[in-house]
C-alpha cells in the first residue's frame, strides 16, 4: 500500500547544484534522494536506469540554490514498502553520500504536502570578520574585508518587514509568477568572527535572501542609507539592490507547518 512519508534531512550543498533535478548532471539533493529510494524499492531492477523512469518523486519545501546548505528541509514521498519508518531512514541513510542525511523519518497524513502546507521558513546567511581565516568553516561562511556597521543594517532591515513586492530581490529577471512575500522577521547578530542575519517570511524568491544581505552590507560599509531600502523596494529594478551574496553562506534552517 502506497503511503506517504514526510521526512528531516540536512545536506552539506557545496557540490551540489540545487535541490531540484538539473539536466545533465545527478549532483542534485533531489536527485540523490529519489536515487537511494528507487534502489531500495526496486532493487535489482534499478541498475544504473535514470530516476525518471520511476514514479518515486521526492517534494522538498523549498528548492535551495547550487551550493546552499541546509540544517533541517522538509521533503515527503509516496512509497509503497512494507519497511517500517525505522528501516527506511536506516537504508537511505546508509546509502546516501555522507553530506545528507535524514535525521527524521515518520508517515504523514496523505494530503501532506511539503511545500505547499508550509507556512513559514527561517534563513540563515553567514558572514565572517577577523585577521584569521575561517579554515574550517570556509565553505559555510562569506569572508568580509572590513566590518560593517550593524545598527545601520538593522535600521534599513526594518524596512523589509512586512508584505512586499520584492521584485527588486529577485534573481530571476523572466519571473511572471507574483513577486510579493511577507518577511516576519531580520534579526542581525554577532558572536566572535561570526555575523549572521536570520531571516524568517511565508516564503522567499529566488537569490532573495543573498541579494538583501548583499544590499545590507552595502549599508553596514556606507555605501547606502539606511533610508535608501525604502527606495529600493519601491523601485521594483533588481538594478537598484545590491550584489548577490555568495550562495555557501546560506542555510535553510527550519520549515514552519501550523
Amino acid at each position: 500500500m502506497t503511503r506517504n512519508y514526510k521526512m528531516i534531512l540536512s545536506y552539506d550543498g557545496s557540490r551540489y547544484y540545487g535541490w531540484e533535478h538539473q539536466p545533465n548532471t545527478e549532483l542534485t539533493i533531489q536527485g540523490k534522494l529519489e536515487q537511494v529510494l528507487t534502489r531500495m524499492i526496486y532493487g535489482d531492477q534499478y541498475q544504473a536506469a535514470d530516476c525518471a523512469s520511476f514514479p518515486i518523486t521526492v517534494i522538498g519545501a523549498g528548492r535551495t540554490d547550487a551550493g546552499v546548505h541546509a540544517r533541517a528541509m522538509t521533503a515527503n514521498v509516496l512509497l509503497d514498502t512494507d519497511k517500517t519508518e525505522e528501516e527506511i531512514r536506516s537504508y537511505m541513510n546508509q546509502y546516501l553520500p555522507d553530506d545528507i542525511s535524514i535525521n527524521e523519518l515518520k508517515l504523514c497524513a496523505e494530503r501532506f504536502h511539503s511545500r505547499f502546507k508550509a507556512s513559514g521558513k527561517t534563513y540563515r546567511y553567514s558572514c565572517w570578520y577577523s585577521d584569521q581565516k575561517p579554515v574550517f568553516e570556509r565553505k559555510y561562511v562569506s569572508v568580509l574585508e572590513k566590518h560593517p556597521d550593524l545598527a545601520a543594517m538593522r535600521e534599513a532591515a526594518a524596512y523589509l518587514i512586512g508584505e512586499h513586492d520584492f521584485r527588486c530581490f529577485c534573481g530571476n529577471s523572466k519571473m511572471k509568477k507574483s513577486t510579493v512575500r511577507k518577511i516576519d522577521t531580520v534579526e542581525i547578530t554577532e558572536n566572535g568572527p561570526y555575523i549572521r542575519l536570520y531571516f524568517h517570511g511565508t516564503g522567499f524568491l529566488q537569490n532573495q535572501i543573498r541579494i538583501m544581505t548583499g544590499t545590507l552590507l552595502e549599508v553596514g560599509f556606507g555605501k547606502r542609507s539606511p533610508e535608501s531600502m525604502k527606495d529600493i523596494i519601491a523601485s521594483r529594478d533588481r538594478k537598484m539592490a545590491g550584489v548577490t551574496m555568495e550562495a555557501k553562506g546560506l542555510c535553510l534552517m527550519k520549515v514552519d507547518y501550523d
